[in-house]
């Protein structure tokens, strides 16, 4: 999905989005580090993202590329979806319904509920650049976005002057976006000379640097949602093997978060009793 529909969603800050901006304008950086200016912003954002992220996304696309080869595509076809897509799931759904012989308007549907996640990264995270840098720059830039950049610009931006943040994203986004084609094509190459045990779980390690990213926050929707995708799983696959990841992913997430809410209003009520 194109991450430049974000952009129409993207309208005034809210009282509490001012609120947070005003309060973090003058903080200092999660790491200790004082941000003066646009270059220390944007070299900040490369020296977080090659610490591990960009690494971290690069073994997720040698374990998508080996997939893809596995699955008949060719590395030119492989490489253009990390290039045009740059979504591990929808990448794996999108080549899982291909190889099941899917029709192309239920592919599509399924890559787009798969990609639905960057509507709320895109509105959580944009609003809180500097309104000159909320303009057309964000269609091209939010192509960049993903799990990992989202969790750290979210982050960083909690200590970073306003000013500054749009070139921290840049420099945590671009160093992650530039490895994906290029991992993609040498994860191709490389499969059937590494174990399937392992293609699969480089094409975890993306999502679980992200789980760990944000380990300490919502911690028991994580484990319900954990739960019900490891027991739905095998349900849905047998049933249909074509859409078993996007049912288990969109019935498993839906399920956790009801759960969730719901043992959180029973709280609220317990402590309002007391």
């Amino acid at each position: 999905m194109n991450r430049a529909v974000l952009m129409g969603m993207i309208g005034p800050l809210t009282k509490q989005q001012k609120s947070h901006i005003r309060m973090s304008a003058h903080a200092q950086l999660p790491s200790g580090a004082t941000v003066h200016n646009r270059q220390q912003a944007f070299r900040l954002g490369v020296r977080w993202a090659i610490q591990a992220p960009m690494w971290v996304l690069f073994a997720g696309m040698l374990g998508i590329g080996a997939m893809g080869k596995s699955q008949g595509f060719s590395d030119l076809y492989v490489a253009a979806t990390s290039f045009f897509i740059f979504a591990q799931p929808g990448q794996i759904v999108m080549m899982d319904m291909l190889y099941s012989g899917a029709a192309a308007v239920p592919i599509a549907l399924a890559v787009g509920l798969t990609s639905a996640r960057f509507f709320a990264m895109g509105v959580s995270l944009f609003p809180l650049l500097h309104k000159r840098h909320r303009n057309w720059r964000i269609i091209p830039a939010s192509h960049m976005l993903s799990m990992t950049t989202w969790a750290l610009s979210m982050r960083a931006f909690e200590g970073m002057p306003l000013r500054h943040r749009w070139y921290f994203y840049l420099g945590v986004s671009l160093p992650c976006w530039l490895v994906a084609v290029p991992g993609t094509w040498l994860g191709f190459h490389l499969a059937g000379r590494v174990p399937e045990a392992v293609t699969l779980m480089l094409v975890m390690l993306n999502p679980l640097f992200f789980l760990v990213t944000f380990a300490d926050i919502k911690v028991r929707l994580n484990r319900w949602a954990s739960a019900f995708g490891a027991i739905l799983l095998p349900v849905f696959h047998y049933l249909d093997t074509a859409t078993s990841l996007l049912f288990t992913a969109l019935v498993g997430g839906t399920l956790a978060y009801v759960l969730q809410r719901w043992l959180d209003q029973r709280q609220a009520q317990t402590e309002t009793r007391e």
